[in-house]
C-alpha cells in the first residue's frame, strides 16, 4: 500500500480531511506519519487520536533541520509528501531527493498571493484589500521557491462584498478540504508518485 507523510504547523484541519478520506477509502494509502513544527499544535492531537506516528522538528538550525527532515522522510519512505499548512520552507536537498513527490495546498489562486509571508489570514486580507472578485485554493508541486512549483489543480471561490478575511478564509478552507484529498488520490493512482 502506498504511503503518505503529512507536514503541518497548525490546527490540522486539512490533515483531518486527509485522515477522513483515507478512512473512507477515497485515498488508497496509509498515513505513515506526521511531521509537525511544534508539539502542542492541533495536528499532533489529531495524529495521536488516530494512532499516526508523529515527529516534531522544532526550530533547529537550518543544517540540523535539513538532516532531521531528510532522516525522518527516508525512514518513513513515503510515496507522497503533503504540506498541509506547513509554514517552514522545504530545503532544496529534500526537494531534490523527493522530486515531484511533495505537494502543498495554498489558500489563493496562485501565482497570485503566494510567496514568503503569504499564508493564512495574510492572504485573505490582501485579496480583499486589492478588491479581487475571486480567490480560491491551489494544490501545487513544491520546488525550491515558495509557492512557485507547477500547479496541479485550483478551485475558485467568489469574493463577496460582505467578506472579511475570516469569512473568506472559512469558505476557501471548505474547498481545500475537498480539493487536497482529491488531488492526493489522483496522484497516487496515476503513477506520478
Amino acid at each position: 500500500m502506498k504511503k503518505i507523510v503529512v507536514l503541518a504547523s497548525g490546527s490540522g484541519s486539512n490533515f483531518q480531511a486527509i485522515i477522513d478520506a483515507v478512512n473512507r477509502g477515497d485515498i488508497k494509502a496509509r498515513i505513515a506519519g506526521l511531521i509537525a513544527s511544534k508539539p502542542q499544535i492541533g495536528a499532533v492531537k489529531r495524529a495521536r487520536d488516530h494512532n499516526i506516528p508523529v515527529a516534531v522538528l522544532e526550530n533547529p538550525s537550518d543544517q540540523d533541520y535539513t538532516e532531521n527532515l531528510m532522516a525522518q522522510l527516508t525512514h518513513w519512505n513515503p510515496d507522497l509528501i503533503v504540506l498541509a499548512g506547513y509554514l517552514r520552507k522545504i530545503p532544496t536537498e529534500v526537494v531534490e531527493a523527493f522530486s515531484n513527490q511533495i505537494i502543498n495546498i495554498h489558500p489563493s489562486l496562485l501565482p497570485k498571493y503566494g510567496g514568503k509571508g503569504f499564508y493564512g489570514e495574510h492572504v485573505h486580507r490582501a485579496v480583499l484589500e486589492d478588491g479581487e472578485s475571486e480567490s480560491g485554493c491551489t494544490v501545487h508541486f513544491v520546488n525550491e521557491l515558495y509557492d512557485k512549483g507547477d500547479i496541479i489543480r485550483q478551485v475558485k471561490v467568489p469574493v463577496r462584498d460582505s467578506d472579511t478575511p475570516e469569512t473568506l478564509a472559512k469558505r476557501i478552507l471548505a474547498e481545500e478540504h475537498k480539493l487536497l484529498p482529491s488531488v492526493i488520490s489522483e496522484l497516487l493512482t496515476s503513477n506520478r508518485t
